[in-house]
């Protein structure tokens, strides 16, 4: 299992959080899990090796 020790915080509109929220609640899940389903799939879209990576290196990911 992943370690979810880093916070990421995103400011979206009300309404979108809302939907976002009641979708998630609606498929059982919370938004973490599937804005950490998310972020994984796109990594994995990029080819980004996000297990090898350090925690405090820079890499070509950071922004």
């Amino acid at each position: 299992m992943e370690n979810k020790t880093a916070r990421f915080t995103v400011l979206l509109d009300p309404r979108k959080k809302k939907a976002f929220e009641q979708l998630c609640a609606s498929q059982d899940l919370t938004p973490s899990q599937v804005t950490r389903q998310l972020i994984r799939r796109y990594l994995e879209q990029h080819e980004v090796d996000f297990l090898t990576l350090e925690g405090d290196a820079k890499s070509s990911v950071d922004s």
